[in-house]
C-alpha cells in the first residue's frame, strides 16, 4: 500500500472516530458501536493483507501481531479498541513514511537537480534538444544560468561554476578552456563550449545518483541482525501471549501484551539513521556506499594517506631544470617527447611545462615502457632516454655521480621530486618538481585526531626528503617514501594483521590496489574517474580532506544515533511490557505509546540530516618551499 492510500485510509478512520466521539455524546450507542466498527474493518483490512502477504513468505510481520490483536478485540466486543489500534497503527505507518522521505530529501534533491535540456551545435545549427538525447562528441553550448547536461572538455570561453551537486562546495569554480565540467553544474556567469565525452547515465552526476541509491537500500550489520530478530521476535510474542492467557484467562491483556509488544521502533531504528546519514553525507559531497561501511568507518583508528594529490594539491609545477650535457630546453624537449604517453602526474606536469614554454613536441616517442612507479624509458631521434627515480637508474646500470647526486639531494631537502633523465646510460640532467600541500590539511588532520583517530601513516614513491617534509610540517605518525604499489599493499596488510582498523586515502588510480586491501578505501573523486567511483569505500567529491574528517565524524554521529534509536525502543517496550503485567497499560494506551516511540526514533534520525562536525578556525599551511 502505497504512502497515499495510507494517508486517504488514514483520514477517512480518523473522521469516522470523530463521529463516533460525537454519536457517543449524544447518547446514539448503537449507531456509535456501528461507526466503531467500520472504521476498524476499514483500518483492519490493509493491515491484515499486508500481515498475510508476511505469512505467504515465511515471514513474520508486525502486523501479524496487530492483526491478531484486532480481531481478539472485536471478538470480545472492544470496538473502541480495536478501532483505535488500527487507526494509531495506519496514522504511525503514514507518519513513518513521511518522516522517511524526509532522510531521503538529500537524494531526492539531487535528481531535482538533473538537467533537462541542452542546446548542441550540430551541422553549423543551434538546437535545444532532451538532456538524454546528446550523445558522446556533441558541441554544447552553455549560457549564463543554465546548468550543464553533460560532463566534458571545455574548447572555448570561461564562465564560473557552482559545482555543489558534484562536489558538496558552494563557492563557485573558475573554468576557462581545456578544464573539465560535470553534469548538472550550474553556469552562474561567462559563456563555455564543451565536447561532450560522457553522456546521459555514464555522467558524474549519474553515477553520483546511483550510488546514494544503492547506499540507501545497502543494509549494515546491524540492520541486518535486527531483521534476523524480527523474524524470531515475533512468533515469540505469539507465544508468550497464549502462555499470559492460559495464566491469566484475561483476554483484554493478552491482546494488549500482543500490541504493545510490536518491535515497530526497534526494526526501523537502524534503517532510518543510516539513510539519513548517507544522505547527510550526499549532501556534503562525501559518497558513503552503505550502512556496512558507515558502521566500519566509525571503527577506524588508523588512516593511511598517499601523499600527491592527497595530502597534496595534486597540480604540481616545474621549479628548475638544470642541465649536465646540452640545454636546458634540449633537455626538456626530449623528456617532454618521451613522457606524452604517460599518464602519471609528473609526467604530464613536465609535457605542461614544455608546452609553456612553447616549445615543440613533434616526434613520437619509439619501444616506449612505462615502469611503474619508477619512470619511463622510450627512444627519441634514436637515442634511449630513462626518465625517472634513483631506483630506474640503478636497475637500467646508470651511474649516479657525486656531482649529481649532490644537487638531487639539495633540490629534495628543499621539497622537491627530483626527476633524473639520463640519455644513452649517463644521466643528462634533473628536472625538479615541487607540489603544494592542501591548505585544508593540517585542520582536517587535528580534527581526525579529535574524533578518535590515534595513528596517521603517509606512503608515498616520492622521495624521502620531500616525503619527509610533508610529514613534519602535518605532523604525521610514521612517512614511509619511495614505494611501489605493491609495498603500499604490503604495509596496509601489515597495519591490519597487527589488529588496526585501516583506512586508506589516494586518488583512485595508482593507490587503488592499497585502496582496496583497506578496511575502508577513499578515492579523492573530483576527476569523476571510474576507478575511484568504483574501487573505494568512500568517495570525497570535492578532492578536499575535510570532507574526509567530515564523514569520519559523521559515521561515529550516525553510529551513536542508531544505538540511541536501538535503546529507546528496547526500553519502550521492556516499559510497556511491565505496565500491561502490571495492570498500568491498556490496549489502545499502549498503542499510542508504541507509535509515539516509532515517531521519536525517526525524528532523533532526522537530527543527522543537518549534522556538521564542530568547525574550528582554519589554518593555512605555507607552500612547501622550493628553493
Amino acid at each position: 500500500m502505497n504512502a497515499k492510500r495510507t494517508s486517504q485510509i488514514t483520514a477517512l478512520t480518523g473522521i469516522l472516530l470523530v463521529l463516533a466521539i460525537a454519536l457517543h455524546l449524544l447518547n446514539f450507542y448503537e449507531w456509535r458501536q456501528i461507526i466503531l466498527l467500520i472504521s476498524t474493518v476499514i483500518a483492519g483490512i490493509p493491515i491484515a493483507l499486508k500481515a498475510f502477504q508476511a505469512l505467504r513468505m515465511k515471514a513474520f510481520s508486525i502486523e501479524l501481531l496487530v492483526t491478531i490483536a484486532v480481531i481478539g478485540a472485536l471478538f470480545i466486543g472492544e470496538y473502541v479498541e480495536s478501532a483505535a489500534v488500527t487507526f494509531l497503527f495506519l496514522f504511525g505507518a503514514y507518519l513513518e513514511v513521511r518522516t522517511l522521505e524526509k532522510t531521503r530529501a538529500s537524494l531526492r534533491t539531487l535528481i531535482d537537480m538533473a538537467p533537462i535540456e541542452a542546446t548542441v551545435l550540430r551541422d553549423g545549427n543551434t538546437m535545444t534538444i532532451d538532456a538524454d538525447d546528446v550523445v558522446k562528441g556533441d558541441r554544447v553550448i552553455i549560457r549564463s544560468g543554465e546548468k550543464v547536461a553533460i560532463d566534458g572538455i571545455i574548447i572555448k570561453g570561461n564562465a564560473m561554476l557552482n559545482e555543489s551537486a558534484i562536489t558538496g562546495e558552494s563557492v563557485p569554480a573558475s573554468k576557462k578552456k581545456d578544464d573539465r565540467v560535470f553534469s548538472s553544474s550550474i553556469l552562474e556567469n561567462g559563456f563555455i563550449e564543451v565536447i561532450a565525452d560522457r553522456v546521459g547515465d555514464d555522467t558524474t552526476f549519474a553515477k553520483i545518483i546511483e550510488l546514494v541509491e544503492e547506499a540507501q537500500e545497502t543494509k549494515s550489520k546491524t540492520q541486518k541482525f535486527l531483521d534476523r530478530f524480527a523474524n524470531v521476535y515475533t512468533p515469540t510474542i505469539v507465544i508468550l501471549s497464549i502462555i499470559i492467557f492460559i495464566f491469566t484467562r484475561n483476554i483484554e491483556m493478552t491482546l494488549t501484551f500482543l500490541v504493545v509488544a510490536c518491535p515497530g521502533a526497534l526494526v526501523i531504528s537502524a534503517p532510518v539513521s543510516i539513510v539519513a546519514g548517507i544522505g547527510n553525507g550526499a549532501r556534503n559531497g562525501v559518497l558513503i556506499k552503505g550502512g556496512e561501511i558507515m558502521e566500519n568507518l566509525s571503527k577506524i583508528d588508523t588512516i593511511v594517506f598517499d601523499k600527491t594529490g592527497t595530502l597534496t594539491k595534486g597540480r604540481p609545477t616545474v621549479t628548475n631544470i638544470h642541465s649536465f650535457i646540452g640545454t636546458e630546453n634540449e633537455l626538456l624537449r626530449l623528456v617532454a617527447e618521451a613522457e606524452k604517453i604517460s599518464e602519471h602526474h609528473l609526467g604530464q606536469t613536465i609535457v605542461k611545462e614544455a608546452e609553456h614554454r612553447q616549445i615543440p613536441l613533434i616526434r613520437e616517442p619509439k619501444n616506449a615502457e612505462i615502469i611503474e612507479g619508477n619512470g619511463i624509458r622510450a627512444i627519441i631521434e634514436d637515442q634511449t632516454l630513462v626518465v625517472g627515480n634513483r631506483k630506474l637508474m640503478l636497475a637500467n646500470n646508470i651511474a649516479i655521480t657525486n656531482e649529481v647526486e649532490t644537487y638531487a639531494i639539495q633540490r629534495e631537502k628543499a621539497g622537491n621530486t627530483a626527476i633524473f633523465a639520463a640519455i644513452n646510460g649517463t644521466v643528462a640532467g634533473i628536472i625538479s618538481i615541487a607540489d603544494q600541500i592542501r591548505p585544508e590539511a593540517k585542520n582536517a588532520l587535528e580534527k581526525l585526531r579529535e574524533n578518535g583517530v590515534t595513528q596517521m601513516i603517509m606512503l608515498t614513491g616520492d622521495n624521502r626528503h620531500t616525503a619527509e617534509i610533508v610529514g613534519k610540517q602535518l605532523g604525521l605518525d610514521a612517512v614511509h617514501a619511495e614505494l611501489l604499489p605493491e609495498d603500499k599493499v604490503a604495509l596496509v596488510q601489515k597495519l591490519k594483521e597487527a589488529g588496526h582498523r585501516v583506512a586508506m586515502i589516494g586518488d583512485g588510480i595508482n593507490d587503488a590496489p592499497a585502496i582496496a586491501a583497506a578496511d575502508i578505501g577513499l578515492a579523492m573523486g573530483a576527476g569523476g574517474t571510474d576507478i575511484s567511483m568504483e574501487t573505494a569505500d568512500v568517495v570525497l567529491m570535492a578532492d578536499r580532506l575535510d570532507q574526509f574528517s567530515h564523514a569520519y565524524s559523521l559515521a561515529k554521529a550516525t553510529v551513536r544515533n542508531m544505538w540511541q534509536n536501538t535503546l529507546f525502543a528496547v526500553s519502550t517496550v521492556v516499559l510497556l511490557l511491565i505496565g500491561v503485567v502490571l495492570g498500568k497499560v491498556f490496549l489502545a494506551s499502549g498503542m499510542l505509546i508504541h507509535e509515539l516511540s516509532i515517531l521519536v526514533v525517526i525524528l532523533n534520525a532526522i537530527r543527522l540530516i543537518r549534522y556538521n562536525q564542530h568547525k574550528t578556525k582554519k589554518e593555512q599551511l605555507p607552500i612547501l618551499q622550493t628553493e
